[in-house]
């Protein structure tokens, strides 16, 4: 079996390698992260239900804000480290594109162009 990479960068120095009780900002931000993707989760519901046309609007917009604050959050700790990734073997990857690929033919509307 091939290992995965690990797509990460450096910890912040002075980081302690064994966790106490107390919070450092990791923890925080890794707390603020979790709370955010609850967020989107729940505006994307209140969205996608939403029965007035200005509630939708309304829905939209916080969603979007909430998207990108996640997403700045999300590439606040990868740059110090504090998120990882699993880098995926490219042979799986064609794989799975072909798989993919092979389901567009039961498509009812034409077939989207992959790359």
């Amino acid at each position: 079996m091939q290992q995965k990479n690990t797509i990460k960068n450096p910890k912040t120095p002075g980081e302690p390698s064994v966790k106490g009780p107390q919070m450092y900002d990791r923890d925080r931000l890794n707390d603020i992260l979790a709370t955010e993707k609850y967020l989107t989760d729940g505006f994307n519901v209140m969205a996608r239900e939403a029965s007035h046309r200005q509630l939708y609007n309304d829905a939209m917009q916080i969603l979007n804000e909430t998207h990108h604050c996640t997403r700045d959050i999300f590439n606040l700790m990868f740059q110090k480290g504090w998120y990882k990734l699993e880098g995926e073997d490219s042979q799986k990857l064609q794989q799975l594109q072909q798989q993919f690929q092979n389901y567009t033919s039961q498509f009812p509307y034409g077939q989207p162009h992959f790359q």
